[in-house]
Parts: C-alpha cells; sequence; structure tokens
C-alpha cells in the first residue's frame, strides 16, 4: 500500500496510515474477531476504509464491507477487492440490503455510538445472522471515554455505560461475552522454548509491594461476543497485540529524548541570560547614580 492510496483521515475513521495508539486499538479488534470469522460468511457492517473486512477475508469464506459512504467503498473496492472472496457495498447499517440469516458473523466495531437508531441496529444485525450466528462489536466505555477524560467526541451521538451496553444487546443475543480493550504500558515475560499457551497478569501502585493477581484497569472499550445461541467457541481471557517495530514505544522515547534535549536547552537559555543580567548590573548602577 503506497500514500498515494490513502484515505483521508477526517479525525475521526480509521485508515491503516494513522500510527501509535489507534492504529494498535483498531487493528486488535479485527485481529480478534478473526477466530469467529474462520470459514465463515461475514459481514463487516460500517467497514469505513475496508482494511478489517479484508483481514476477516483471510480466512473467511466470504466477507462483504458495507459502509454509508461512497467514497470509502469506492476506495476499499480499489485497494482491497482483488480477492474472490471479498466485496464491498454502499449500505446503510440501519437496513441492511440482506436476507435473513445472510450471514454467520456480524463484525461492527465503533459504529453503535455513533447513530441514535441503535435499537434499530441491533435488530438488523439479528435478522440477517443465522440462528447461531455471532456478534463481535465495540463500543467506548462513556464512564472513561468520556466522564473521567473530561472529553467530548463530536462524531458520537449516543455513548454507553457498560449496563446500557448490556441491556441494549440482551433482547436480541442472550448469550454474551464482555471484553475490555485498553493500550497498556506492560512488562512481558514469555516462553522462549516453547509456544506461549498459560498466562498470568499483575497489578500493582507505584510502590509495587502488593501485586494484584488481575488486570485491574478500567477498560477505554467494550467489545461484546453475542449470538442466540450458545458461543460456538470461548475466546482467550486475554488477547495480547503488537508490532514488531514497537511504534509506540519508540514514539514516547523520541518525545522523551526531545523534552530532555528541549529541558537541557532551556536550562541553557536561563543560565545565559544570568550571566547576561550580571554584565548588565554595573551599567545599570552607573545610570542610576548619574541620573540622581
Amino acid at each position: 500500500m503506497s500514500d498515494a492510496d490513502a484515505l483521508t483521515f477526517t479525525g475521526e475513521r480509521f485508515t491503516p496510515e494513522c500510527v501509535r495508539e489507534i492504529w494498535y486499538e483498531h487493528w486488535h479488534r479485527y485481529a480478534f474477531a478473526r477466530r469467529f470469522a474462520a470459514g465463515k460468511r461475514v459481514l463487516d457492517a460500517a467497514c469505513g476504509e475496508g482494511y478489517g473486512t479484508a483481514m476477516l477475508a483471510g480466512v473467511a469464506e466470504h466477507a462483504v464491507g458495507i459502509d454509508i459512504d461512497a467514497a470509502s467503498v469506492a476506495h476499499a473496492r480499489a485497494r482491497y477487492a482483488q480477492r474472490a472472496n471479498l466485496e464491498y457495498r454502499q449500505a446503510d447499517v440501519t437496513q441492511l440490503p440482506f436476507a435473513d440469516r445472510s450471514f454467520d458473523v456480524v463484525v461492527s466495531f465503533e459504529t453503535l455510538e455513533h447513530l441514535a437508531a441503535q435499537e434499530q441496529l441491533l435488530r438488523e444485525f439479528s435478522r440477517v445472522l443465522a440462528d447461531d450466528g455471532v456478534l463481535v462489536l465495540s463500543s467506548p466505555d462513556k464512564r472513561t471515554y468520556s466522564d473521567l477524560a473530561g472529553f467530548r467526541n463530536e462524531f458520537h451521538v449516543r455513548e454507553l455505560y457498560r449496563d446500557e451496553l448490556l441491556a441494549l444487546l440482551a433482547p436480541h443475543f442472550p448469550a454474551i461475552r464482555l471484553f475490555g480493550q485498553k493500550l497498556l504500558f506492560q512488562s512481558a515475560i514469555w516462553a522462549l522454548d516453547r509456544d506461549v499457551s498459560t498466562c498470568e497478569s499483575f497489578t500493582t501502585g507505584q510502590d509495587a509491594t502488593a501485586p494484584t493477581p488481575a488486570l485491574a484497569y478500567d477498560p477505554l472499550y467494550f467489545i461484546a461476543v453475542c449470538s442466540r445461541a450458545p458461543l460456538p467457541a470461548d475466546p482467550p481471557t486475554l488477547s495480547l497485540f503488537g508490532d514488531r517495530e514497537e511504534s509506540v514505544y519508540a514514539h514516547y522515547n523520541h518525545e522523551i529524548r526531545k523534552n530532555m534535549a528541549a529541558g537541557a536547552r532551556i536550562a541553557e537559555l536561563e543560565a545565559e541570560v544570568e550571566r547576561l543580567r550580571a554584565l548588565a548590573s554595573p551599567h545599570q548602577d552607573e545610570e542610576s547614580g548619574g541620573a540622581r
């Protein structure tokens, strides 16, 4: 993918050219959803730029990405639709142009909060899903995303608290597993002589004297895995995602070095100001004496 192929970033719709935290958050959701998409008929509702639908198509029987924005759909077709099992269509997620039970899996990330018609959205997802189909969706936790942060996202119509999200999903999908997502600063220890098959987690305060055996953080986003039937696969209790280049960490180190250099430069300038003040002081005394 070249920069010339990139879709313009609006400040809300993610594109693969975005960097740092948003890159990790968006790619991880689709990586997490792939286990449900393997060999299935998949709908990616509000697919945006199309990168996620293309990832799901790598394991799906057939994947369809839909978005209401015509420019995004045209871009996705040009960039990704060379796969025989992948297509993109312009459509409204609250009025899906598909027959009942057309899909085994519906994926819809960061869509719910952009709509007032949230109940209609869930009805449509339920309608197009097979009886044992699975819905995987994400939405920000209003408590941490907005309330505690004192932040307002101008693109969001209605954000939900945890209990509101579960109450919205439950009438359509009796089986629900709820996950939290948040970018964390962690130290990782893993086996080098075998595949990682088990994990443990600790969270502690700054004194580090009493680690809690859990990830004791408030999530920034919820990811709900839902179905009308018992869920076909039990997802792992912990899913990790990263890039080998460690782009967020590299940016963090760059900013720290830049701030440290700026601090040293400020100290030099302050010392120079003090030196110039000291040189100017005798002249100021002489001028003051002459004036009297």
